[in-house]
């Protein structure tokens, strides 16, 4: 490491207001944790933190030393990422939350690909819905989130991954699944199973009944599940029908285990979208999204 290790000790200690939680992070000894803090503070002259009461906080001082480290490091990772490009190695880590639906069944098949060329580049991947995942990136808490929906919040930028096309499904030996097409009026009277409040799915879809002239108020709605493969997995019992993505669903259409009905002149699309917050850069989340665009097989 180029720069000092004390001044990542530090910045750890700063975003994590922990000296126990910044050493279960390093994966060094919390005294360790104290005697580089005390070393800098005597290399400097100047006190960064001070107690209140179980916790601690930042001195004036420490706060400018936190916006210095932070520039500092982000210039010496991208200095790594570029000699590790050179090298044709890229290597780091990069944190990332995706929507479920990305998560189950478009990102698998990515970080296997991404690992076998670039096995020292470590993905951490967070899983929730859409509103968790942008508020994850909002904290700063991810690099990288993609997930489903309309661009929602100022402080995030919005950039197009792939398309996607949310259908209506039953089970393929259930009654419903012999209508094969139905009329929009049709589906106020079908018994329904939809995703969670917060989910991006879910706001698509309404997005999608609002234009047709309709809203939940008017379905016939049974239940609402956490995600896509506990919906999968209801639809096997009673006679109902959801809303759920086509990339999710190719091995149940293939197999014959659920159906289509499609819902005329309705047409229920939507775009995966990679979320960043304004104003930040880095070469890591960079290569991550090029490698996504130009490995998904659409």
């Amino acid at each position: 490491m180029i720069f000092d290790f004390r001044l990542k000790v530090f910045f750890t200690v700063a975003e994590k207001l922990s000296f126990t939680a910044a050493a279960k992070e390093l994966f060094i000894t919390q005294p360790a944790v104290t005697k580089h803090i005390r070393e800098l503070e005597q290399q400097l002259e100047v006190s960064l933190f001070k107690r209140k009461g179980n916790s601690i906080a930042l001195t004036p001082s420490g706060q400018i030393l936190k916006m210095y480290a932070d520039k500092i490091i982000g210039t010496y990772n991208d200095l790594e990422f570029d000699l590790s490009l050179a090298k044709n190695k890229i290597k780091g880590n990069l944190r990332l939350g995706a929507s479920t639906t990305v998560a189950q069944y478009v990102l698998p098949k990515i970080l296997a690909l991404l690992n076998r060329q670039h096995e020292e580049l470590h993905v951490d991947l967070v899983t929730s819905n859409t509103e968790q995942i942008e508020k994850l990136l909002i904290d700063e808490k991810i690099d990288l989130g993609i997930v489903e929906g309309k661009p929602g919040k100022q402080q995030i930028a919005y950039n197009p991954f792939l398309k996607d096309e949310i259908v209506l499904v039953t089970r393929y030996s259930s009654e419903l699944a012999l209508k094969k097409e139905i009329k929009l009026e049709n589906l106020k009277s079908i018994p329904l199973v939809i995703r969670e409040s917060g989910s991006g799915t879910l706001d698509v879809i309404d997005a999608a009944l609002k234009k047709a002239g309709l809203s939940r108020k008017n379905l016939n709605i049974k239940i609402q599940l956490g995600s896509t493969e506990s919906i999968k997995q209801y639809l096997y019992y009673p006679e109902c029908a959801a809303f759920l993505s086509i990339n999710s669903i190719t091995k149940e259409l293939d197999q014959k285990e659920l159906s289509l009905i499609k819902v005329k002149g309705m047409r229920i699309e939507r775009t995966f979208q990679f979320i960043t917050l304004r104003g930040s850069s880095s070469k890591t989340v960079d290569f991550f999204k090029k490698f996504c665009l130009s490995h998904y097989n659409f």
